[in-house]
């Protein structure tokens, strides 16, 4: 069987299985997510087997493992009507289809060259910070107790990084600076959420200001890996930081 069918049934199993999450109760609907990111891990295992020659191109398993947990968990925060479900459902199932995609490219390039590698980078990244804001956001909307919250972030954080670094080396060993970086970037992530738990922000805008603390971190740290951390592109992501974080500082209700 071709990838390319591989690719389209995996897509479609994942979007019937995500579908059939919602006639669930509440509490199995929890359960059901996490069951589904395990089969969207076996999933694409078997979608890109042949392709995945090194044993760091496992790596490739992660993004789309932790992209069905934050879609799934953002579906409980769906109106319960068709309307504003069905979209979401085609979201997520074109959104398997591109990563199964991006994942095939990575997994290639590692042990060639390919002409479509720059694209796939785009385009990983891209999710990335999408799958980011997803999982942030639903673990801001738990609102537990730090030292649940914080375990969460950094457990997340360090699997989107280490797969988002990875990306930009494609080797087929694994380095200690890859994971040195990874994990000091997943606990400056970590530090930032540690600060909007006494931050009186909304869900959304606490989300989205982790989401650009990952842009920023991913972004440069790509950047370091592929040589290109020149003075211009450190200044361009601390200038989106930095406006981020002014919007967020005058979006806040101060006392009270």
């Amino acid at each position: 069987m071709g990838k390319r069918r591989r690719f389209v049934i995996t897509s479609l199993l994942l979007s019937l299985g995500f579908m059939g999450i919602q006639f669930l109760n509440d509490q199995n609907r929890f359960w059901a997510i996490g069951v589904l990111g395990l089969v969207t891990l076996a999933a694409f295992y078997w979608s890109l087997m042949g392709s995945m020659i090194s044993k760091m191109s496992l790596l490739t398993l992660i993004l789309p493992s932790i992209f069905t947990l934050g879609v799934g968990v953002f579906w409980f925060l769906l109106p319960a009507n068709i309307f504003a479900r069905i979209p979401v459902v085609i979201f997520y199932g074109l959104g398997i289809y591109v990563l199964c995609l991006t994942a095939n490219i990575y997994s290639v390039a590692a042990v060639r060259t390919i002409a479509l590698l720059r694209a796939a980078r785009g385009v990983g990244f891209v999710l990335s910070l999408l799958t980011s804001f997803l999982v942030f956001d639903a673990i801001l909307s738990i609102k537990t107790e730090m030292y649940v919250l914080l375990p969460f972030v950094l457990l997340i954080s360090f699997l989107l990084y280490l797969q988002g670094y990875w990306s930009m080396s494609l080797k087929s060993e694994g380095s200690k600076d890859l994971f040195i970086l990874a994990g000091i970037s997943a606990l400056l992530t970590m530090e930032v959420a540690a600060c909007l738990y006494f931050w009186p922000v909304t869900v959304v805008v606490g989300s989205l200001f982790l989401t650009v603390t990952f842009y920023m971190l991913l972004g440069l740290g790509q950047a370091k890996i592929d040589g290109r951390l020149f003075a211009s592109t450190v200044r361009e992501h601390v200038v989106v930081g930095a406006l981020v974080f002014i919007a967020m500082f005058l979006s806040t209700r101060w006392g009270g």
